[in-house]
């Protein structure tokens, strides 16, 4: 027997291999379509040569009651990531990043807000279930110079996804989230 010609693959271990690679490859690409801006990316946009500083805040107990009151929803989290815009010293915005679950799987929003505490415009930095159920960004455009009130419901100011409905629900939680936050660290001084 021939040392080399034992060490190829048959025709139906390449066809195999193929196969694997192929499914790989196409899972990979899903991901990788799956991904929105970065977050560099998306706040050099919304807050365009602002200076932007990271940080975390943990949430108290009495603001996380205070959150779940307001937005109809808790807090993942105590921990909230935000982000500061700033020009000549002057606040100019806030972002929030909300990591939550669609139906199984993970996404995440980056929902940048204006000095007024009004959406700005929000961002899908990850989303991990099948793209067919992402939400366009037509779609999270609706939310650009919302507050958080009553109104701020699928099926009141905001419109409904055809075949997304774990998504726009999800969204819109988010939204009620990230705005009770920012009203209730706007309230207690927590913008340095």
């Amino acid at each position: 027997m021939d040392p080399v010609k034992s060490q190829r693959p048959t025709p139906k271990a390449q066809r195999m291999w193929l196969v694997a690679f192929g499914i790989w490859g196409l899972g990979f690409g899903i991901f990788a379509g799956a991904q929105g801006p970065t977050r560099e990316e998306a706040l050099a946009q919304v807050y365009p040569g602002a200076e932007i500083r990271a940080e975390q805040i943990f949430l108290t107990p009495a603001q996380v009651t205070e959150v779940a009151k307001r937005a109809g929803t808790d807090p993942a989290s105590a921990l909230v990531a935000r982000y500061l815009a700033a020009r000549n010293g002057q606040v100019i915005g806030r972002a929030y990043v909300d990591t939550h679950i669609v139906r199984t799987k993970r996404e995440s929003l980056l929902i940048s807000l204006d000095a007024q505490r009004r959406v700005m415009r929000i961002d899908v930095t990850a989303f991990l279930e099948p793209s067919e159920f992402r939400a366009p960004g037509p779609w999270l455009g609706q939310y650009r110079g919302r507050a958080l009130d009553d109104d701020l419901a699928i099926n009141r100011a905001i419109r409904p996804i055809a075949g997304a409905t774990l998504t726009a629900r999800a969204a819109n939680t988010a939204v009620r989230r990230v705005l009770a936050i920012d009203e209730i660290l706007h309230a207690a001084g927590d913008e340095r």
